[in-house]
């Protein structure tokens, strides 16, 4: 006998039979953006190296003292401007020692050029006579023996450290480097010792000279404060930056110069 077919059911009377919806798929995790993420600093990094191989210090020096002094002036003041006076500066105080034996008026004419000429004036001499009286008249290569001498912060004692003693003991945190490092969400700190501290964190330790370097050719060049050249830009398509005048990403409001 053959099996019998199984019949249909049939819902029951008065009700429609009910259809069977498929339960739409949950939509696929958005990744979290990490600007930190070691792969993202890696890319910065390789980036800036193709970009800028083999910068140095663009201030003018044969010694680490003329390296001191001309980081000093460069306060407020552009490298170009203070490569005009440190040649004539040089020529009359050659030395620490003659430095020293000067007076801050004496220095005054010569450093007007650079804005802040008094404070500057002082601060070289003062530094001279540091150098002299207490290091023999030899520039130490130490971070707490150079923020001694007057006039001397972390900026200047990392400059003449890095470019002059090859020791990457922090991250030279200038006006270039503090804008940039925000626009480029490393950090969000506004103060350069708490920017440097972040830097030092997610930027590897070989790369802390090559790094300041980098950023200060990268600011002169193309991230211009004013209006930055972004469509020329090799960070581009990884800067966020809210004051980008051309993007072919998402703008962060968070990421402020």
């Amino acid at each position: 006998m053959p099996g019998a077919k199984a019949k249909a059911a049939k819902a029951p009377a008065g009700r429609p039979a009910k259809t069977l919806k498929p339960k739409p798929a949950k939509p696929a995790a958005k990744s979290r953006y990490d600007p930190i993420a070691p792969e993202r600093v890696k890319d910065i990094l390789n980036r800036l190296d193709e970009r800028y191989p083999n910068v140095t210090c663009a201030l003018h020096h044969t010694s680490a003292w003329e390296l001191l002094i001309a980081t000093i002036l460069s306060a407020q003041c552009t490298d170009v401007m203070v490569n005009k006076v440190t040649p004539g500066l040089f020529q009359k105080y050659p030395t620490p020692q003659a430095m020293a034996a000067a007076t801050p008026e004496q220095l005054e004419p010569d450093l007007r050029p650079t804005g802040f000429y008094r404070n500057k004036a002082k601060s070289v001499v003062g530094a001279s006579r540091g150098i002299v009286e207490k290091f023999g008249g030899h520039v130490p290569d130490e971070m707490d023996k150079l923020l001694t001498l007057p006039g001397v912060a972390r900026k200047t004692a990392n400059v003449v450290l890095g470019s002059w003693f090859r020791q990457g003991v922090g991250v030279v945190v200038d006006t270039h480097v503090h804008r940039i490092s925000r626009r480029l969400e490393l950090t969000r700190a506004d103060d350069p010792k708490n920017i440097e501290q972040d830097l030092m964190k997610v930027v590897p330790q070989p790369k802390w000279i090559e790094f300041s370097h980098q950023i200060i050719h990268h600011g002169r060049s193309l991230c211009i404060a004013r209006r930055p050249k972004c469509a020329e830009c090799p960070l581009e398509n990884i800067c966020h930056a809210a004051d980008k005048t051309w993007s072919t990403v998402e703008i962060h409001k968070t990421a402020q110069p």
